[in-house]
């Protein structure tokens, strides 16, 4: 089990540095959206892997770290609010300038890049 989960962390953090580092908005929001979805798995990890565990102390032998789980829902709850910030940002720069690429403006296509240093040489 823990080695599947340890995989299910890296594949979402592989896929969330990929996303974040394209060029356009969406992209990069659903790759910080995996990103946090990564750290909420690590952080709940960090208390101990375990099946039936009791939540409620007393309640059985066999128990559940809380403060793994505490420390969660504050992030699950934070990167909601993050994930809204950062959508209704993209929207307004999508507005404001037309396209939503990350830095403003597209990439320049290879060939005007070539004949852009033609011109300077």
């Amino acid at each position: 089990m823990e080695a599947l989960f340890a995989l299910c962390v890296g594949v979402l953090t592989t896929c969330g540095i990929f996303l974040t580092l394209r060029g356009r908005t969406f992209p990069v929001v659903m790759g910080i959206t995996m990103l946090s979805y990564a750290v909420n798995l690590f952080l709940f990890a960090s208390g101990r892997l375990k099946l039936n565990g009791a939540v409620i102390l007393g309640l059985s032998e066999d128990y559940a770290d809380p403060l793994p789980q505490a420390l969660v829902l504050t992030a699950i709850v934070i990167g909601f609010a993050m994930t809204a910030f950062v959508v209704i940002l993209a929207m307004r720069a999508r507005a404001d300038l037309g396209d939503d690429h990350v830095d403003g403006r597209p990439p320049q296509k290879i060939e005007d890049a070539d004949k852009a240093k033609d011109r300077v040489s």
